[in-house]
């Protein structure tokens, strides 16, 4: 077991971002699903579109009311995000690292959530009427977006700072802007081209929400990063770590879960409106002084 735990977290990008019920309930059903697609030579590209069909089919079952049916739901949302780790895993096992994986992989999670909240507002609309769809639509376009974006960011920049840009993913919208005009959409390039489009898009909305992180990071890149602040940094960081695994997917997941099972999703808008806002907003708040701190650090210096 130990042997087996060992290889999953090589296939993880920090324990600080992967929780220990990532680890044991999502990391290592997805790297057993990847060890058996590699054998089976199953492109990452495969399970990606596998995950995005499964996610869409819960949703179909999502709508209904009986139990029967929020079992099945929540099994092939289960496999789904199973597939939607095993696909990153198995490119990172067998190389097979491309940019349309790349854009599928985040792409998934947006289809099966998309998908979910229109059938959890079906399933409202007998009782609630057009207020089960509102609420949804306040809880999914303004509180889930925005929680969700947010937290990846964070956890994205706690590797950075941690790791390396090497071994991380945050981009900087100015530095991709760059990089999209200097792309034709008359070449081999206009599949990039239209990626960035939308992907500019979604980083301006992350920095947007985080003016003091901007400064800091005006600050200090692209010089090198001294490993004092560095470590200041990450140390500070890693507590907000927990949050963003809550709003990326662990809590809410299982809370969509219950309330499926029974029958109570406006319970799930609810909390996502409420209680996850709350953990967003008060995340939110001790990154900026975090980051506040380190930029007033730097000017004493």
């Amino acid at each position: 077991m130990s042997k087996l735990l060992d290889n999953v977290r090589a296939t993880m990008k920090s324990p600080d971002t992967e929780g220990r019920f990532e680890l044991f309930f999502t990391r290592t059903p997805g790297y057993l699903w990847a060890c058996l697609f590699r054998i089976l030579h199953i492109h990452p590209i495969a399970v990606t579109l596998l995950s995005i069909v499964l996610g869409v089919a819960s949703a179909f079952f999502f709508v209904k009311t009986d139990l029967e049916s929020n079992i099945i739901a929540v099994a092939l949302l289960v496999i789904a995000n199973w597939f939607d780790c095993a696909d990153g895993q198995l490119a990172r096992m067998t190389g097979q690292k491309t940019l349309i994986g790349r854009i599928l992989d985040g792409f998934a999670g947006d289809v099966w959530f998309q998908c979910i909240y229109v059938a959890l507002a079906l399933r409202l609309t007998p009782s609630w009427g057009i207020w089960g769809w509102l609420l949804g639509a306040y809880a999914g376009y303004w509180c889930h977006i925005r929680q969700a974006n947010l937290a990846d960011y964070y956890r994205n920049q706690h590797l950075f700072f941690q790791l390396g840009p090497e071994r991380s993913e945050l981009d900087r919208s100015v530095l991709l802007r760059l990089r999209y005009d200097a792309l034709r959409w008359h070449s081999a390039d206009w599949f990039e081209k239209l990626y960035l489009f939308f992907y500019i898009r979604y980083t301006l909305r992350q920095e947007h929400m985080t003016p003091r992180c901007q400064e800091m990071l005006n600050r200090l890149l692209p010089h090198p990063i001294p490993e004092a602040v560095r470590s200041e940094f990450v140390r500070r960081s890693r507590p907000l770590m927990p949050a963003c695994q809550a709003l990326t997917f662990d809590l809410r997941i299982a809370v969509l879960y219950l309330s499926a099972l029974l029958n109570i999703v406006w319970f799930y808008f609810l909390f996502e409106a409420t209680v996850l806002q709350i953990i967003f907003l008060r995340m939110r708040r001790r990154h900026e002084q975090l980051c506040a701190d380190i930029t007033n650090l730097l000017t004493n210096d």
